[in-house]
C-alpha cells in the first residue's frame, strides 16, 4: 500500500481542527463551499463523489482522495465507475499538458 489512507484522513481532520480553531472564518468558508458543492439536485451523491475523485487526481490532493474515496464507496460507487472517472481525469490532464506545452513554446519563442 502506498499510503495509509485511514490514518492520513484522521490526521488531516485533526490538523484541520487546529487550523479552524486558530481561524474560525476558514472553517465557516470551507463549510459553505462544501454545502454548495453537495447540494442535491441534478447529480446524485455517487456521481458527485466520482467527480470529486477525478478532480482530486488532477489537483493531487491526498486528503481529498482519502475523504472522497470513503464517500464514493459509501455512496455505492463501483471500482469500474471509479476507473472510468479516473480515465477521464488522466485524459484531460494529458490534454491540458498538451495545450500548455503549445503556450510555453509560444512564450519561449516570443523571447527570441
Amino acid at each position: 500500500m502506498l499510503v495509509d489512507w485511514k490514518n492520513l484522513v484522521n490526521n488531516s481532520m485533526k490538523a484541520f481542527g487546529e487550523l479552524i480553531k486558530g481561524n474560525p472564518k476558514i472553517g465557516e468558508a470551507m463549510k459553505a463551499l462544501d454545502e454548495a458543492g453537495s447540494a442535491h439536485g441534478a447529480l446524485d451523491a455517487k456521481t458527485r463523489e466520482l467527480i470529486a475523485l477525478a478532480v482530486a487526481a488532477s489537483t493531487r490532493c491526498d486528503t481529498c482522495i482519502g475523504v472522497h474515496a470513503k464517500a464514493a464507496a459509501a455512496a455505492g460507487a463501483t471500482r469500474e465507475e471509479l476507473l472510468e472517472a479516473l480515465a477521464v481525469a488522466v485524459g484531460l490532464n494529458a490534454g491540458a499538458a498538451f495545450v500548455y506545452s503549445a503556450r510555453i513554446l509560444e512564450a519561449f519563442d516570443a523571447e527570441k
